[in-house]
């Protein structure tokens, strides 16, 4: 499960601002088109933390269980996958806490910190809408590529670098400017190995002035793995931050 997991939460939240080239546009001229899309500067600046309630289903097993996605500026996350329909009281739990990552083992089901990689691994999905706003304070670039064409359609390409040198691809809609599919390569908790990780975001929807997919598609080596679908979005609820620390 875990291993699907390092994906869940990259939902296509990042973009930077380096200058590319391609269509006549540069990345800052993409960037600055996609957040007028997704509600403009002003609402994405507003944005202390936003709630996502929903459900995964995990294709490849046949399962359903309800979600909540907490993301706080700038750079705080938490994922818990209530599994109590299975055993009582059961919950998976992924988080980043702005430094380090914790979560549930998924041998023990015991809440233990995360190793140094997976919180590399997790610390890439936990960045907010600071990173569409101040990139460089980040330490994050982006670069314009060459156009893709996906089922029949041609796409913006943004390449994401963190700072780590953590590269994500994203594919706009140059009609919404919105986010179709983001791309990344990760590592397999379990075996170590490299994984490529697609998802696909779907079912945008305003809340509080935002745009927000309430439908991701998940891939993991080209093969469906889960799809999520978001019931409910609150932006601003005062999420404290001992919520994102292990305890």
């Amino acid at each position: 499960m875990r291993k699907t997991f390092a994906w869940t939460l990259a939902l296509g939240l990042l973009l930077s601002l380096a200058v590319g080239t391609g269509y006549g546009q540069t990345a800052q001229n993409v960037l600055d088109k996609m957040i007028e899309a997704m509600g403009g500067k002003k609402a994405l600046a507003a944005v202390k933390d936003i709630t996502m309630i929903g459900t995964v289903d995990m294709i490849q097993m046949g399962m359903s269980a309800p979600m909540t996605l907490y993301q706080k500026e700038p750079n705080k996350t938490r994922f818990d996958l209530d599994l109590s329909a299975f055993q009582a009281g059961l919950t998976f739990t992924q988080a980043f806490d702005g430094t380090k990552g914790w979560g549930t083992n998924q041998q023990t089901m015991a809440i233990e910190e995360s190793s140094d990689v997976m919180t590399k691994e997790i610390s890439h999905q936990a960045l907010g809408y600071t990173a569409f706003l101040n990139p460089q304070k980040m330490g994050i670039t982006y670069a314009l590529k060459p156009k893709a064409t996906l089922e029949g359609k041609d796409y913006l390409v943004l390449e994401q670098t963190l700072s780590d040198g953590h590269k994500i691809t994203m594919f706009i809609d140059p009609a919404t400017y919105l986010v179709y599919k983001t791309a990344a390569k990760s590592l397999d908790p379990t075996t170590g190995g490299e994984i490529d990780g697609e998802a696909y975001s779907s079912d945008y929807r305003k809340v509080g002035g935002l745009m927000v997919a309430f439908s991701s598609l998940q891939l993991v080596n080209g093969t469906e793995s889960m799809r999520i679908t978001i019931t409910n979005v609150t932006v601003n609820s005062n999420v404290d931050d001992s919520l994102f620390i292990m305890k």
